[in-house]
């Protein structure tokens, strides 16, 4: 199972980095239709589109690989005895975090597409936007608790 985790939030990794790439691409196609007398309809929809997925479908992976920001430069000078209480306190936090963003997200996702909201340019649902928050958060979760998971694995060998 935690193979198959894994390999899910690499996978919309790399699918949240294909989707900045498709906000770069509709950019400069815009800009070069725009030189031409063809811009591209509905760019402002796209763009936002495709960067809101990015983020969200990036942001597990992160979440997993411990990749978030940091200063190493500080804590990696810290001593083990506080430096992992201090990573658990990180992740602890995080998860608080990613639990209220998901469940605010969820809450104002039922909300928005009840009424059945649409994009200004191209009517794209509005849902369209909410399913990279929703997974992205999800998956965050399920990552922060992994990266939690192997921060106290040592421990517990440790004093076991």
């Amino acid at each position: 199972m935690l193979g198959f985790v894994r390999r899910l939030v690499e996978f919309l990794a790399v699918l949240g980095v294909l989707a900045y790439g498709g906000a770069a691409l509709v950019t400069v196609a815009d800009v070069i239709g725009r030189r031409i007398g063809m811009p591209v309809e509905g760019v402002v929809d796209l763009v936002q589109l495709c960067v809101v997925t990015g983020a969200w479908l990036v942001m597990p992976y992160a979440f997993l690989a411990g990749a978030h920001v940091s200063v190493d430069f500080l804590v990696e000078r810290l001593p083990r005895t506080v430096l992992v209480p201090l990573r658990i306190l990180a992740a602890l936090t995080a998860f608080v975090l990613m639990a209220l963003i998901a469940k605010t997200g969820w809450d104002t996702f039922a909300i928005r597409t009840m009424f059945g909201d649409r994009s200004q340019q191209l009517g794209i649902p509005v849902a369209w936007y909410w399913y990279p928050l929703l997974a992205g958060s999800a998956l965050s979760l399920l990552g922060i608790a992994l990266q939690l998971a192997g921060e106290l694995a040592p421990a517990r060998a440790r004093d076991g």
